[in-house]
């Protein structure tokens, strides 16, 4: 792999141009160029810009445990798509557990205790909490098991790896982008703001970056409604802030927040009153923005976060050089981007449907 000691303009350009134009397809995902934070795990820490590259091929059928929140989104879909691809043109075999959602801790806890004793070399997980887990973590690195945090962020100082961007950051890209339409000085606008379920890492971070972004701009947020990602629980939020609300401008939050707005808004007869931005990406926000019912999200290229996880798990199962913690860059998909933006660094391809194992 290939470093810089800093952060380049060339290096943007690099990075947009995978994003904006390279088919990243299992062959070629790589080179890949990643942002790598030093020293790791803080997301403060300085970066450097990476051309990442991944192993070949793994020298042994290593075993992976891989654990998500949930499948009930897309989103989650890309990471498995990521992981599974990867995993299989490593050749190493990899179990995929979902704990069913955001409030189910413990069921997240027990997945993961039960591949450990199943024999899992290496364990990946998308925490439902940034916290909850870190006992667990202790336990399985006392057994000299590495684990990987993939996407959603934990806090545990005991983490072999990271592959994740900051959420934070996301966050802030879809605050830049809403008050770049509405700076200081101009006519006042209100947003409501629904940025994923409360005590989630990668949702605290998310808001704190939405809301110093539009701290000075002219958006006044009325409402933050936080709820589980499940399309249902966010519909109900959007109409419950719509009847509260009714002269609302923007609703902004997840990706699921976003497409559950869109034909709630049509049916209301408020599409052309309330504007939709997502502060990630997934299939129907890819449509959203194609047909103009969404103004823009920032991709954090989901299906590369997946695949760096199992090339790091396999490289520290193999005592190669790693890197700790690293993540793509973000950039923001706009409507008058989106023609030059190809998703296949973020999203599954059409017709993918979860995989649970690789043998």
């Amino acid at each position: 792999m290939k470093t810089s000691h800093k952060r380049s303009p060339g290096s943007a350009v690099a990075a947009l141009a995978l994003c904006f134009g390279t088919n990243v397809q299992a062959e070629s995902w790589y080179p890949y160029t990643v942002e790598v934070w030093d020293p790791p795990f803080d997301m403060s820490s300085p970066r450097s810009s990476l051309d990442y590259v991944p192993l070949e091929k793994a020298s042994q059928k290593w075993d992976l445990c891989i654990s998500f929140p949930h499948m009930k989104d897309a989103y989650w879909l890309g990471v498995d798509f990521g992981v599974v691809d990867e995993a299989r043109r490593l050749g190493v075999a990899a179990t995929v557990v979902e704990a069913g959602g955001y409030t189910e801790l413990n069921t997240q806890i027990s997945q993961i205790e039960d591949c450990v004793s199943a024999g899992a070399d290496a364990v990946i997980i998308g925490a439902i909490s940034f916290d909850g887990l870190n006992n667990l973590v202790g336990e399985i690195r006392a057994r000299d098991i590495p684990v990987i945090d993939v996407i959603n962020g934990m806090s545990s100082t005991q983490l072999s790896a990271k592959s994740l961007v900051s959420f934070g950051e996301m966050g802030a890209k879809a605050g830049e982008y809403l008050a770049s339409q509405h700076p200081a000085g101009g006519d006042t606008v209100k947003a409501a703001w629904f940025p994923g379920p409360a005590g989630a890492g990668w949702v605290e971070a998310g808001n704190a970056g939405f809301a110093g972004a539009i701290e000075g701009s002219a958006v006044d947020l009325v409402d933050t409604k936080y709820g589980d990602t499940g399309k249902e629980v966010q519909a109900k939020l959007v109409e419950d802030t719509l009847e509260t609300h009714p002269d609302l401008d923007y609703v902004v939050g997840t990706a699921v927040t976003a497409e559950a707005a869109v034909p709630i808004l049509r049916s209301r007869g408020l599409t052309d009153q309330v504007r939709v931005i997502s502060y990630y990406y997934t299939p129907g926000v890819d449509r959203g923005i194609a047909r103009s019912q969404i103004l823009a999200a920032p991709t954090d290229s989901t299906v590369i976060q997946g695949r760096i996880a199992v090339d790091q798990a396999v490289r520290i199962l193999e005592g190669m050089d790693y890197v700790k913690h690293a993540g793509p860059a973000l950039y923001v998909v706009t409507q008058e981007n989106h023609g030059e933006f190809d998703p296949s660094s973020t999203l599954a391809p059409d017709g993918f449907r979860p995989v649970f194992i690789v043998e």
